[in-house]
């Protein structure tokens, strides 16, 4: 089998697919700053509390990679289709990388470490090098369960599809401005948005553990991402479904869970209990 790319062999390189993706998007994002109203700005938050919270935070990350809590398979993949109108690349690429990301973290083998630097972590990684391009081996190594659902296997090669499907809604609503925002806007807000997770959230901010990485805890990058901020406190404790571990680090992607728990849709919710034992939560 092999082995998982080392990346810092890769990083000279650039990946011409996801630039051209990445600037294709930042230039069409231009435009719709000169046809703003509020309808096309409500678009683009609504759009990016749907894809950036219960896509790709609760869908990609608590959800799939960590199993953080367990799922009726209809609202599973449900969230998972959310999730790749992110333009993230599909589930299973996604989480291969943020499990990589938690084997290796901060070595060369982490995709988007920061020692190479903040840009790196940030945008460089997705530009250069293989980023989420993983090979079938390291798939079946590191997302075997993914793999093997018959939904998410398939909806891996047409991942584009929802967000096209959405574009033909918003433009039967509010026209070409209303598909800017709510595509194409959104779509930038929501990169830079996560990506600041893998940035900011390992460069600045509160470490309230002493964890093997750089991680940190940052409100701001909390609340841009729905909670997915209080990074050191996800480092620490990686399985659990509870990121804001305290009262004031308000996490609206734990309070949906929550939310889906009342109704039924969310059980075997993983808190640990280092954490429901220690005063982190009170």
């Amino acid at each position: 089998m092999q082995n998982v790319i080392e990346f810092e062999q890769s990083r000279e390189s650039i990946n011409w697919k996801n630039l051209f993706i990445v600037v294709t998007f930042h230039l069409l994002a231009i435009p719709a700053l000169f046809m703003f109203s509020w309808e096309n700005v409500a678009a683009m938050l609504i759009g990016n509390w749907i894809v950036g919270s219960l896509g790709v935070g609760l869908g990609y990350h608590r959800l799939l990679t960590h199993r953080s809590f367990k799922a009726p398979k209809w609202l599973e993949y449900t969230l998972t289709i959310f999730g790749a109108m992110a333009i993230q690349d599909d589930a299973p690429k996604w989480v291969a990388t943020h499990r990589i990301h938690h084997q290796f973290v901060e070595t060369e083998k982490d995709p988007h470490s920061t020692r190479p630097g903040f840009w790196w972590a940030h945008i460089g990684w997705v530009i250069c090098g293989t980023a989420n391009d993983h090979d079938e081996a390291t798939l079946k190594r590191y997302v075997p369960d993914l793999l093997k659902d018959k939904f998410h296997a398939s909806l891996a090669k047409y991942y584009y599809v929802p967000i096209i499907l959405s574009g033909f809604l918003l433009f039967a609503i509010g026209g070409w401005s209303m598909v800017l925002w709510g595509v194409f806007v959104r779509v930038v807000v929501g990169w830079h948005t996560t990506w600041f997770v893998n940035s900011l959230s390992h460069i600045y901010g509160k470490r309230r553990f002493d964890t093997n990485d750089d991680s940190t805890n940052n409100w701001f990058v909390a609340v841009l991402t729905f909670g997915e901020g209080w990074h050191n406190n996800h480092h620490a404790y990686p399985s659990s479904a509870r990121h804001g571990l305290k009262r004031y680090q308000f996490d609206m992607n734990w309070i949906t869970i929550r939310i889906f728990e009342k109704l039924g849709w969310a059980k075997q919710i993983r808190i640990p209990d280092a954490v429901k034992t220690s005063n982190e939560l009170k």
